[in-house]
Order: C-alpha cells, then sequence, then structure tokens
C-alpha cells in the first residue's frame, strides 16, 4: 500500500530529523494532553503517552497513512519532564550536574487503515558536566529549557552540558530514526531510504 506519512508532533527537532529522510510527510498536531506519573516506569510512560497521541489523530487521515507519535523523558531517580517554571529548571540542572541518567522516547507507529499498531523505545545514556551556578544561570537566561525534557536540549547550547553519552543521539533529540526507519521496513513494508 502506498501510505502517507503523518508526524503527530509540533516538535521541530523531530520535523527536522524526519525531514531528513521523508521529503513529503504531513504534521498534525495531537490533541492528548500528556499525563505522565514520574513515579512510573519511563520506558511504560512515554509508550503509553506516544500511543495515545497517535491514536488521538487517526480519524483526522484522510487517506491510507503511517502516523508516528513520540514522547521523551529524562529519568533520574524520577521522572523528568518539561520544566514549569524557572525555578524548576534549574532544579532539574542542578540534580543533573555531574550525573549520568537516561533519556526515553516512546514512539508509536499506527496504520490508519487497519489500525495496526507497533509501539517501541530507546534509550540513551548520558552524563553531565559539573555544572556551576554560573553556568546554570546562563543556561537559564538562554530560554533554551523551556519545552525540553529534563530542561536541555542537547541539539542546541544545551550540548555544553553534556559530558558524554552513550547510545543514540537522536533519541536525546525525540525521535530515534534508526529504530523508527527498521520498525517502518519490518512492520510496514515502507522503507524510508526509497521514499520521496
Amino acid at each position: 500500500m502506498n501510505y502517507k506519512i503523518i508526524l503527530a508532533s509540533n516538535s521541530p527537532r523531530r520535523k527536522e530529523i524526519l525531514s531528513r529522510y521523508i521529503e513529503n510527510f504531513s504534521i498534525m498536531s495531537s490533541e492528548y494532553e500528556e499525563n505522565i506519573d514520574v513515579m512510573g516506569n519511563p520506558k511504560t510512560e512515554v509508550m503509553k503517552a506516544a500511543l495515545l497521541k497517535g491514536m488521538s489523530i487517526v480519524d483526522q487521515a484522510t487517506e491510507p497513512s503511517l502516523i508516528i507519535s513520540a514522547d521523551t523523558v529524562v529519568y533520574y531517580e524520577t521522572i523528568l519532564g518539561k520544566p514549569q517554571s524557572e525555578e524548576d529548571a534549574r532544579k532539574m540542572l542542578k540534580m543533573l550536574s555531574g550525573q549520568w541518567h537516561e533519556v526515553f522516547t516512546g514512539f508509536a507507529i499506527i496504520d490508519s487503515e487497519s489500525n495496526k499498531s507497533i509501539i517501541n523505545y530507546e534509550k540513551t545514556k548520558v552524563k553531565f558536566n559539573i555544572l556551576s551556578d554560573e553556568m546554570i544561570d546562563w543556561y537559564i537566561s538562554s530560554k533554551e529549557y523551556f519545552d525540553k525534557a529534563g530542561s536541555y536540549g542537547i541539539q542546541g547550547l544545551g550540548a555544553i552540558l553534556v559530558d558524554e553519552i552513550s547510545g543514540d543521539y537522536f533519541n536525546v533529540v525525540g525521535l530515534p530514526i534508526s529504530k523508527l526507519h527498521f520498525i517502518l521496513d519490518k512492520h510496514f513494508d515502507f522503507n524510508i531510504l526509497t521514499k520521496e
């Protein structure tokens, strides 16, 4: 079947990653209100959120489509989502200073015709440098933390906070494109290397 791709995300980072491999895809904003249990299992929480985001727009597909949705959290003793305030962001960055933490992205691929769904996740380990108050203040003042899980963006100014990474870099950005490609090809016979 000749599928259209719909990205169920307003994230400019996910859009940028996907657009490197697929030229023509649509973006639809999910109406799902994220309800992450911060004390829950991070891989379960991100997969559940990704599936619910994708399912919320299935009925909006007007032609056979594969809907891709994703959700990303940072995990260090508890789930760290997007900061609610500047103070919240400062607290997260102090907590992560000098520490290893894990970044989980759950993603779902849903066939709008058959409702076949594959849900999976990727995990990447990230170690922060020891962050001085001056560095934290500098980063907070950039406002980059605003809509980022764990209060930082590795693809932007936040790169300076990171000492080491083990695993998929693009997973930390928000879309594990390598695993996504494998699952699209294996389960939906959709090879992004041959699609425009």
